[in-house]
């Protein structure tokens, strides 16, 4: 992916950024991926749901449903956004091993504690997240800084 090409399951994860977008949410979106296929997607619910914790990360995990330890220890979850402490000790818990980043540019999460931890971190630094991300916050700032806790 260095060479700026975004592959099918980022392009997935950006799909449930725009939902949400679209849904007056948050757009952060995210898949878990087991073997080559999607078994969870999500995105930012917060608003839609009126909900503390329905961050990105948090909705796919929760919409991948209960899976083996087995098949998290062979998954990697792609988001759209670096994922803040909250998403990051999940990704911990469940033991995933590697984490997809779409950007890190408005928002750098908890990547150097999953390095610290064993996990595999890809930043891509794709062009639509940063720009979904930079224009939401422009638009929204108040709806953001509640987001991460400002």
């Amino acid at each position: 992916m260095e060479d700026g090409s975004t592959d099918i399951f980022m392009n997935a994860a950006i799909d449930e950024a725009r939902k949400g977008l679209s849904e007056g949410g948050i757009p952060i979106g995210s898949v878990l991926v087991v073997d080559g296929k999607i078994v969870g997607r999500g995105h930012n619910r917060r608003v839609q749901k009126d909900s503390v914790i329905l961050h990105a990360e948090m909705d796919c995990l929760e919409n991948a449903g209960r899976l083996r330890a087995m098949d998290y220890k062979e998954a990697t979850i792609y988001s759209t956004l670096s994922p803040c402490d909250m998403c990051s000790g999940a990704i911990l818990l469940y033991g995933i091993p590697r984490v997809v980043v779409g950007e890190n540019k408005t928002f750098q999460g908890s990547e150097g504690h999953l390095r610290t931890r064993g996990v595999e971190v890809t930043v891509l630094n794709d062009n639509q997240c940063i720009d979904l991300m930079t224009n939401f916050i422009k638009d929204k700032p108040e709806l953001w800084n509640e987001d991460i806790g400002k």
